[in-house]
């Protein structure tokens, strides 16, 4: 195999340097790219166009491991650039940036795809994943809703929860040091709110939904279990007091519930019997099912769910 094309399988990338030490020059660089052979990820930094990944995600973090080759010791990867390489769920922020913030006191600016911040880091910030020196996943998440939406922002902070990287206290504690940050005024509620229960995007942004809309706060994952005990569904939300159980119904929800050699069918038919089951041992409660367009048009949506509420208050 081409020794370019197996170091690009291998890191995801390669770089000028590495064109030039296998005697090709900067003329097969410029053909390459104008035959769309390669394709530029940043100033001199390629990848075969073949080989360039579809994931949006898997492209930040290749490019983020470019990055942080290049600048070295002087930086950390953060925010955004940081909790990707955590695997943190995200929706909304702008992945066509990388985040660094400077660990030698260098200033602040944006250059060439990368923004560089200036931070206060100490020790206990940092941390080493696959040779790359990140902001730990609390920090990470908390930096990354500093620069969405605070419902965006949810998203990622139930995720570093769920993921177990952190227990609540931490994730409080290192916003307490934070706090005062440019961006961080609108992450309190949401560092408060964070769920290890929020597991997946669409609950995250309907817990939101109904904390913007002024509903009270569900349980998350709620626990249907027969009368020996036996567990028999795990519900997504739920409001005891008023009966009403919430599940999200998105399209990938059914991928996730594939077993091996399942077609989506027998997966949306065992979802059936399953909610059956729950309405037998629920015989009084209510279930509601939403999509993503639900979210979209939160007011309808927040009435629909506040007229069950009403009824069984």
């Amino acid at each position: 195999m081409d020794p370019l094309r197996a170091l690009n399988i291998r890191q995801g990338y390669f770089t000028r340097n590495d064109v030039l030490a296998l005697c090709y020059d900067d003329r097969d660089i410029r053909r390459s790219l104008k035959a769309k052979a390669w394709r530029r990820l940043r100033v001199g930094t390629y990848t075969h166009a073949d080989l360039w990944p579809e994931d949006p995600e898997v492209r930040h973090r290749i490019v983020g491991h470019s990055v942080a080759t290049k600048l070295g010791a002087s930086v950390a990867l953060s925010h955004v650039t940081a909790a990707v390489h955590h695997h943190l769920r995200l929706w909304g922020p702008d992945l066509s940036v990388q985040h660094v913030t400077r660990l030698d006191g260098g200033a602040g600016r944006s250059e060439s795809g990368v923004v560089h911040h200036e931070g206060f880091l100490i020790d206990n910030d940092l941390m080493t994943r696959d040779g790359l020196v990140l902001t730990t996943p609390a920090r990470a998440a908390l930096e990354t809703a500093s620069l969405v939406t605070a419902e965006e922002g949810l998203v990622t902070l139930d995720s570093v929860l769920h993921k177990g990287l952190c227990t609540h206290e931490e994730l409080l504690a290192t916003y307490a040091v934070m706090q005062f940050w440019p961006g961080m005024q609108r992450v309190g509620v949401t560092a408060r709110m964070a769920d290890a229960g929020g597991e997946s995007v669409g609950e995250s942004r309907t817990r939101y939904l109904a904390y913007a809309q002024g509903l009270p706060a569900p349980e998350t994952q709620f626990e249907v279990c027969d009368p020996l005990g036996a567990l028999v569904a795990v519900c997504d939300l739920a409001w005891r007091k008023y009966k009403l159980l919430v599940e999200f119904d998105g399209r990938i929800k059914y991928g996730r519930l594939l077993r091996p050699g399942e077609e989506p069918g027998e997966a949306v038919w065992r979802e059936k019997i399953r909610e059956d089951a729950i309405r037998e041992l629920l015989p009084d409660w209510h279930i509601i099912r939403l999509i993503w367009a639900d979210l979209y048009d939160p007011i309808r949506t927040a009435a629909r769910l506040r007229r069950y509420m009403v009824v069984a208050a």
